[in-house]
């Protein structure tokens, strides 16, 4: 990382530059008798009484004493992607919220206030996509109120890492108390070498709506009810997978004498949205890893999107699923954003 001009460190940034990417590097006490730098990278949220603040593109927050400064510069944005398609953040924020549509919601200037009784956090979050139409503060109160009047937590939906996301909004929410509860990465990859994988999707079944052995294997459904099923089946086009449990022992799966009632080896579900096509739900029973279902039930579920029109391809998942990163890894994903859920206090 060069901070210099002509052999000479320099600090040129300002508290003018709040709202920009910036780089800069700092001193630091490290205990030994020669100094320490550590360096940070992200956008400048705020520069005041001497401290500066730096969210990365992790949503993290770093402070940094205005004294220990050595160096710092304005950056441009992180460079295009190379691979898969391109997509904004705007495009991909309104994409991905159409898959998890609540059961109620209001609007609040640009901000949406949505709720599905408690299920997934990302049907039962303010989805903030522009101005609230009052100060941050009023308006996270307003928030707060119709969570509460609904016996919900609250929670704002945010997002780092790419050109156009919320740093700011993410600094602003936590100087107001909110804390982060949940991070996790939008991917995107092109959808046909998804469809092209070589793996045998004869055993998924594909329908329009979960029935019980799906549900019995979504891990995520523990309470039971109409707005579940609302919400999974919200989308302009929803597609559920299912991999037959297996025949009774013999390790196969899908088969003509698999039991119908057993809960399925996998499934899947998949949302096409013009050239998107989303997925998640994606689930294998925990005797069955590590033989490609997963696979094969996203491949299957490609197939079909691609069948439709659909081009691109984006999925969520959780900084701490690794199994499911490496996957994803394989398969071509690549990190567009990182999104995050902040729980009022």
């Amino acid at each position: 990382m060069e901070f210099t001009i002509g052999g000479r460190l320099e600090v040129r940034i300002t508290p003018a530059d709040v709202g920009k990417r910036v780089s800069v590097r700092r001193r630091t006490d490290g205990g030994g008798t020669g100094a320490e730098f550590t360096d940070a990278v992200g956008v400048l949220t705020s520069w005041n009484n001497g401290v500066l603040s730096i969210t990365r593109k992790s949503g993290e927050s770093v402070h940094i004493v205005e004294s220990s400064l050595v160096a710092g510069k304005v950056v441009p944005a992180a460079p295009a992607r190379r691979r898969g398609p391109a997509a904004s953040f705007g495009e991909l924020a309104a994409v991905t919220a159409r898959a998890w549509q609540p059961v109620e919601s209001e609007a609040l200037g640009d901000w949406r206030l949505r709720a599905a009784g408690g299920f997934t956090r990302r049907a039962n979050s303010a989805l903030p996509l522009g101005d609230p139409g009052l100060p941050v503060g009023e308006a996270l109160g307003r928030v707060r109120d119709w969570y509460e009047e609904r016996g919900l937590p609250a929670y704002v939906q945010s997002a780092t890492g790419a050109e156009g996301t919320q740093e700011l909004l993410c600094a602003e929410l936590e100087r107001h108390g909110w804390r982060r509860e949940v991070s996790a990465e939008v991917r995107i990859a092109a959808l046909a070498p998804v469809g092209d994988l070589e793996t045998d999707v004869r055993a998924v079944r594909l329908t329009r709506e979960p029935d019980a052995a799906w549900l019995a294997r979504y891990q995520r459904f523990s309470t039971p009810g109409p707005h579940v099923l609302r919400v999974l089946g919200s989308g302009p086009s929803v597609w559920f997978a299912t991999v037959p449990g297996d025949t009774g022992g013999t390790g196969d799966t899908g088969g003509p004498d698999a039991d119908p009632e057993a809960p399925p080896a996998a499934i899947g579900r998949c949302v096409v949205d013009g050239r998107w096509a989303g997925f998640m739900a994606v689930e294998v029973a925990p005797e069955q890893r590590r033989r490609g279902l997963a696979t094969t039930v996203m491949t299957a579920l490609a197939r079909r999107a691609l069948d439709e029109g659909a081009s691109a391809a984006w999925l969520q998942v959780e900084e701490d699923n690794e199994g499911a990163r490496a996957l994803y890894d394989g398969m071509g994903f690549a990190a567009h954003h990182r999104y995050h859920h902040y729980r009022s206090a």
